[in-house]
């Protein structure tokens, strides 16, 4: 599989760095942008505490298939320059599209046969995109259909009831001190602020997660745009229950929705009580390889070369 670095020039000017994966053969080809979760993530989807390891795998399959994909290295991450702790949400989003427009007009990719895979925030920013007509085709994994602050509450509530019983019994307290967090990141005005005596928290981000309705850019998506949104039953950081509200709001005829069983928000399938401590054991095994396959299949049905045919079934050669 060739591989090229490829810099994308953001908006101000940052130069965002990136690796361009292509299928074997002549192109032009069909491409995704792959966009990752939260956090100061590397084009892999990594950070020195948590290696996700999505990246690559993802763009293996991907080329396999006959399809191209782009992933970079987020804002102060990687090779990347800047502070990803004064990086804004709206930030992130301006980027991917700054991304995709420098995938479309690649030389070795055909434009009109763009798509995204967005993971976690990925997946919000991949809504976004989808709703204002910049991909022929949207891949949602783990993604949600709500307001920020209410997946927020939802995430809490979540995780907290995979902590240990000790900590269960403390309910109450840290409830309280929780609201007061969130009541603070609320009112501060700054892209970076201390809460609550912690560690300075990127502040701009986390008050335009809150009042980011993903329902509203589902519900824009044109009606030609398919999507495809996949989340794992054992997820406790997206409701999975929201597949269902994104099926309702997605315009199109061409929505399809998976709800794995076992599969976790990290990609991987657990047997047992998904927990953020199992993560690091979870993330010692590859990414779900029916999960690569489904997204695979999906992409390469609906991304198609200049002839017509389906990715990856392109004539070995041309008139």
């Amino acid at each position: 599989m060739p591989e090229t670095d490829l810099t994308v020039p953001a908006d101000d000017g940052t130069p965002l760095a990136g690796t361009l994966s292509l299928p074997a053969g002549p192109g032009p080809h069909p491409a995704v942008l792959l966009l990752h979760g939260s956090g100061p993530l590397d084009r892999e989807g990594n950070t020195s505490r948590l290696p996700l390891n999505l990246g690559r795998p993802l763009a293996d399959a991907l080329a396999a298939a006959g399809i191209a994909a782009l992933r970079y290295d987020r804002r102060g991450a990687g090779a990347t320059p800047g502070v990803w702790a004064k990086t804004g949400f709206t930030d992130n989003r301006r980027d991917a599209s700054a991304a995709l427009r420098a995938l479309a007009a690649h030389p070795d990719i055909c434009p009109d046969s763009v798509g995204v895979v967005g993971h976690s925030e990925g997946a919000l920013h991949a809504m976004t995109l989808a709703a204002r007509h910049e991909v022929a085709a949207a891949v949602l994994l783990a993604g949600f259909a709500r307001e920020g602050e209410s997946a927020f509450r939802w995430q809490a509530a979540s995780v907290f009831g995979g902590l240990p019983a000790p900590v269960r019994l403390l309910r109450r307290p840290l409830g309280a001190l929780g609201e007061s967090v969130l009541a603070r990141v609320k009112r501060t005005r700054t892209d970076v602020a201390r809460i609550a005596g912690l560690l300075p928290v990127n502040a701009r981000w986390m008050r335009e997660m809150l009042v980011h309705d993903t329902r509203d850019d589902l519900a824009a998506v044109p009606a030609a745009v398919p999507v495809l949104a996949v989340t794992g039953d054992k997820d406790i950081q997206v409701p999975p229950a929201d597949l269902d509200e994104i099926r309702r709001l997605v315009p199109g005829g061409d929505t399809e929705i998976h709800r794995v069983p076992d599969l976790t928000h990290v990609l991987r399938r657990d047997p047992g009580r998904p927990t953020l401590r199992s993560y690091r054991r979870l993330l010692r095994e590859p990414v779900d390889p029916e999960v690569l396959t489904l997204v695979t299949g999906w992409l390469k049905a609906r991304l198609h070369d200049p002839s017509g045919a389906p990715a990856g079934e392109r004539p070995a050669t041309r008139p």
